[in-house]
């Protein structure tokens, strides 16, 4: 494990959330029926205005379907590589000190200063606890 793939892990995360809703909004486009009023007349005597109400699918739906499904497609390919990004990280994890995982949970992962890990795991300071992970990152290449 190196640490460039460590510092994904929050990315991936994330990339997984916003693939998921983009997946969703796309579901959703291709059954979502699209409404308007138009105004015309009547067609016989007398001539009198009238309004009609005509709805369908979205013309983005109907001219290229195979668009949608290719773009859902892609979608779903890069969920799972972000997925699996983040599976190498959480298998890896268990494999390290518990005090290397407290450190690397709340600097990587929940993005805390280094000042705040050193609170959290007791340490002397933010640089003696930057300093730990560096040499624990760089035994880890």
């Amino acid at each position: 494990m190196d640490k460039h793939i460590l510092e994904q892990y929050i990315d991936a995360c994330e990339l997984i959330k916003e693939t998921e809703a983009e997946i969703k909004r796309l579901k959703s486009v291709r059954t979502k029926i699209e409404q308007d009023k138009v105004f015309g007349s009547n067609p016989e005597f007398p001539y009198e205005p009238r309004s009609f109400k005509i709805a369908g699918l979205s013309f983005e739906v109907v001219s290229n379907p195979a668009s949608l499904a290719y773009e859902e497609q892609l979608l779903e390919q890069q969920k799972q590589t972000a997925y699996e990004l983040k599976l190498k990280v959480e298998e890896w994890m268990p494999s390290v000190p518990s005090r290397m995982q407290r450190i690397i949970r709340y600097r990587c992962f929940q993005r805390m200063t280094w000042e705040d890990v050193c609170r959290k795991v007791h340490g002397r300071s933010g640089d003696s606890v930057r300093m730990e992970f560096e040499n624990f990152m760089r035994k880890e290449k």
